[in-house]
C-alpha cells in the first residue's frame, strides 16, 4: 500500500501533522471525487538550492567569489631589544606602537604571586574550598562524557 493510499483515509489535520513530521516536504491538495467525500493527495515537493531547508547542509558546498582562503603568514619579532622592552603584538591598530614594559616596582604585589605553572592536582587541594569541588565536578563530567563516547562507538 503506497503512502498516497494510506494518507487518503486520514482526516485533514492528521494528514498535515503526518506530512510535517516526516523527513520530506509534501504538497497536500484536496480532491472532491464524485462520491462526495474529500480525498487528500500528497506529493513530494522537490527542493532546490543545495539540499533545501531540510537538507541541513547536505549537498554541494559552493565556494565564495574569492575561491579558497589562504593562510596569512604573520611576521615574528626577532629584535631582542624590542622583545625585552615591549609587549609584542599588543597594538591592534595600524598606527601606534606596542605597550612598553614598566619597572617591576610599578606593578602590584599580587601580580607576582599568580600561579603561572600547571594547575594543582585535586589530591593536593583542600576539600573545604569551592575550587576543590569545582574541579571534582569538572573531572566527573569529563569522565562521564568519555564513558558515553565509548558507549556510542560500541553500538
Amino acid at each position: 500500500m503506497s503512502i498516497l493510499h494510506s494518507l487518503q483515509r486520514l482526516r485533514p489535520a492528521s494528514v498535515t501533522r503526518l506530512a510535517f513530521q516526516s523527513q520530506y516536504v509534501f504538497n497536500i491538495t484536496s480532491m472532491n471525487i464524485h462520491t462526495g467525500c474529500t480525498n487528500y493527495a500528497v506529493t513530494k515537493k522537490t527542493t532546490s538550492a543545495a539540499g533545501g531547508v531540510l537538507g541541513l547542509g547536505r549537498g554541494k558546498k559552493k565556494m565564495g567569489k574569492l575561491g579558497p582562503m589562504e593562510k596569512k603568514e604573520l611576521p615574528v619579532e626577532t629584535d631582542p631589544e624590542k622583545l625585552v622592552n615591549y609587549v609584542c603584538g599588543s597594538n591592534i591598530y595600524v598606527t601606534g606602537e606596542d605597550v612598553k614594559l614598566k619597572e617591576d616596582s610599578e606593578y602590584p604585589e599580587w601580580l607576582w604571586d599568580l600561579n603561572t605553572g600547571a594547575a594543582p592536582r585535586i589530591e593536593d587541594m583542600d576539600p573545604n574550598t569551592k575550587q576543590y569541588w569545582l574541579r571534582v565536578r569538572a573531572a566527573g563530567m569529563k569522565r562521564n562524557n568519555r564513558l558515553l563516547s565509548f558507549k556510542k562507538t560500541l553500538k
